[in-house]
């Protein structure tokens, strides 16, 4: 028997204890976005450190910020082994609302071998599952790599202090690559690897016109409208085509190759599903490319939010004196989000009229990223899932932004490989969220091989 048989003996012959172990992490709700929650924050971090402890990691800490702690534990460093980086995020989202769950959202309950609870796939789940893999190994025998493993507390308030911890413990993190689950399988029986993200650029624009709202009787037709004129700006910025019009917005785009086109075209994905899943009368988009390639590889310009004026009940006849949008552009990678910024601020300048004046708020800004696909840490997953699941993997980007990944490129120098184990529909974020026990299970083992590849690229 081979270690990595021994390794993943050792995980199938403790599902019970597995399932215990996950229902006490999940019992504690820890909330980072409610201050009545901190106590049980901190108290979900002492769980995860003294677990990494009990599996057989000898350094294991926890580190305070100022906001909610990280923590860190490492194996022996063995010079001779590559290392790898774990991140997640060990803090969940809020619960509302209440009435909509099934089962209480900190009162973890199988049914039909799916486990329900808040943070159950986003990503305490996923989290607990890096630790039992990396047990496997430790209980058994020795790991192949050296592990390193980040868990934070305020992923899902903006990893606030995140970024500041990375840049002042450069040194202690430094490995070879990052894996990250805490992101999606395509579909049931359809495991897959991540390898590109979306990054982010934001803005507010403001127009305003004169210095109070007008009786539109008295003042219409000889005073500019700042709701019209902002319509008119908003709709400047796509042509009939759903193509953005900013000049120099798609210079830094990257095509798609024709084999990710392919591996797009391959993967079971029903459109007509995916428009009665948005409620949507039709999809729209960007021409000539279908929509994975439009929500996973083309750069966007949206509206989030406009107002402006009168919205109550009943009828005010008046020109309002302001109007606002929040926009907010998905970039590809190889997009700079401070140059798309300045292009769209310009690009909106020389379309707004004389007759009002404009304002624009810079917002927050992220690149997107990618890992090569021939990238060994990308093959290596490949490897690992066809060993557990006894398919090939998806190859798959992700229209969101997981800012975390763009710090460990920019200040760590490190690529990461995203191996996420949760479904699509598993309602994180949502009421009655849940993991498919399978895939957890049939995770820990993917990782546990993972991590055998990584350490022995010669024979993989």
């Amino acid at each position: 028997m081979t270690d990595q048989d021994k390794a993943l003996d050792y995980l199938r012959s403790h599902h019970a204890v597995y399932i215990d172990e996950l229902t006490e992490f999940l019992s504690l709700p820890s909330i980072s976005a409610l201050t009545e929650h901190k106590e049980a924050v901190q108290a979900a971090a002492l769980w995860l450190q003294q677990r990494l402890a009990q599996a057989g990691i000898p350094v294991s800490r926890i580190d305070h910020t100022a906001g909610h702690p990280v923590v860190y534990a490492e194996t022996v460093q063995d010079p001779a082994k590559p290392t790898v980086l774990v991140y997640g995020h060990y803090d969940v989202q809020p619960v509302d609302p209440l009435d909509q769950w099934t089962h209480p959202p900190f009162s973890p309950t199988v049914v039909d071998n799916v486990l329900y609870a808040r943070g159950s796939s986003d990503d305490k789940g996923q989290v607990y599952m890096q630790v039992v893999a990396a047990e496997s190994w430790i209980k058994t025998g020795e790991l192949p790599v050296n592990l390193k493993f980040l868990f934070e507390g305020e992923e899902e308030i903006g990893s606030i202090h995140l970024d500041e911890y990375i840049r002042t413990h450069q040194e202690q993190l430094q490995a070879d690559v990052a894996v990250i689950s805490d992101t999606p399988m395509f579909a049931q029986d359809v495991p897959a690897v991540c390898y590109g993200l979306r990054g982010l650029a934001a803005m507010e624009i403001h127009v305003e016109g004169p210095r109070q709202d007008l009786h539109s009787g008295v003042f219409g037709g000889a005073v500019e409208n700042p709701a019209h004129a902002l319509a008119k700006i908003i709709a400047s910025l796509h042509d009939a085509q759903g193509r953005v019009t900013v000049p120099g917005f798609y210079d830094g785009v990257s095509p798609l190759t024709g084999q990710e086109r392919r591996n797009f075209a391959a993967l079971p994905f029903d459109e007509a599903d995916f428009l009665h899943s948005t409620g949507s009368p039709e999809l729209y988009g960007e021409a000539g490319f279908t929509t994975l390639e439009r929500i996973w590889a083309r750069p966007t310009l949206e509206v989030n939010g406009m107002w402006s004026g009168f919205i109550g009940e009943g009828r005010k006849t008046i020109i309002p004196q302001s109007a606002h949008a929040k926009l907010s552009c998905r970039l590809v990678p190889h997009q700079d989000p401070a140059a798309i910024a300045d292009q769209v601020a310009a690009f909106i300048e020389s379309q707004c009229p004389p007759t009002v004046r404009l304002r624009i708020e810079r917002g927050e800004g992220a690149p997107g990223s990618i890992t090569p696909l021939d990238h060994p840490a990308t093959q290596a997953a490949v490897r690992a899932i066809r060993d557990i699941y006894h398919r090939e993997a998806a190859y798959i980007r992700m229209g969101g932004s997981i800012p975390v990944v763009v710090t460990f490129e920019t200040v760590l120098h490190m690529p990461t490989v995203l191996l996420g184990f949760a479904l699509p529909d598993e309602n994180f974020h949502a009421p009655n969220e849940h993991f498919h026990l399978e895939n957890f299970y049939k995770g820990a083992e993917t990782v546990a091989t993972l991590w055998n590849y990584l350490g022995t690229p010669a024979t993989s």
